[in-house]
């Protein structure tokens, strides 16, 4: 089983990085990020610096330049150089920063603020599902997911706000859709989703966990593990749709 998770040094990327090590002890994984986890599999790659640890010092773990479209297309070749892809994760986004707020109303708007969003929760994932896409294993089942938010539903939006980020991982959606439409015609065995991990005590979700009804701030670990068990059940009829952490579809 060769795996993929590309945003390793991220809250939910390093737990699902580890969690794949801890239920499928004989997979090659790669692992993907602008800096390299911190511990034991930092060994096998030229530099490192941290922000999340992985206990798993035979993961092969690799920077990328999400900036750098032939940086995201060198990583596809070098995850899949030795065998194709079985499982591709990508748990890379953005919300909030020093600088940026999720906007509360119109007169928050600002181009700049929808361009950072779009180019972290969209146009990156969209090129690495562009490169990544096409080394899926086609003589098994193989599977490729992003993950999205609740929010991207335009259904389910009750709330109003958090524009930029809303209309990003709808975009988002609207992308994995149209590739897993693609993808099937020429490996239709594999599945291709959005999955929503629910709110994960994490940076990105550090300045809202004020309102999370009790018993729903999860932490990175079982998240994963959620995440890990809905990607494992799904099969081809699925694909294109996006899943949340109990395995209930989110309409768009």
């Amino acid at each position: 089983m060769n795996v993929v998770v590309v945003g390793a040094s991220g809250a939910i990327g390093a737990a699902l990085a580890q969690c794949i090590c801890d239920t499928h002890p004989s997979a090659t994984l790669h692992t993907f990020s602008r800096t390299l986890p911190a511990g034991d599999c930092a060994a096998n790659s030229t530099t490192a610096s941290a922000t999340a640890s992985i206990n798993a010092p035979r993961i092969n773990a690799h920077t990328i330049d999400y900036a750098c479209e032939q940086s995201i297309a060198d990583a596809a070749e070098l995850a899949s150089r030795d065998a194709p892809l079985d499982w591709v994760i990508v748990a890379n986004g953005l919300l909030h920063d020093d600088e940026l707020r999720p906007e509360k109303s119109l007169r928050e708007l600002s181009a700049e603020k929808f361009q950072r969003l779009f180019e972290a929760n969209t146009i990156v994932p969209a090129l690495i599902a562009k490169h990544f896409l096409p080394k899926l294993n086609r003589t098994r089942p193989a599977r490729f997911a992003a993950l999205s938010a609740r929010v991207g539903s335009i259904s389910d939006n009750r709330l109003g706000g958090w524009y930029g980020y809303r209309a990003s991982k709808v975009a988002l959606n609207m992308v994995i859709k149209t590739a897993a439409i693609e993808t099937a015609r020429r490996n239709p065995s594999a599945v291709v989703v959005t999955l929503h991990p629910g709110t994960v005590d994490s940076d990105l979700s550090k300045p809202f966990q004020g309102t999370v009804p009790e018993g729903q701030l999860f932490t990175p670990n079982y998240a994963a593990e959620r995440l890990l068990t809905v990607l494992a059940g799904l099969i081809a009829s699925d694909s294109g749709k996006c899943f949340a952490w109990d395995g209930q579809e989110i309409l768009p």
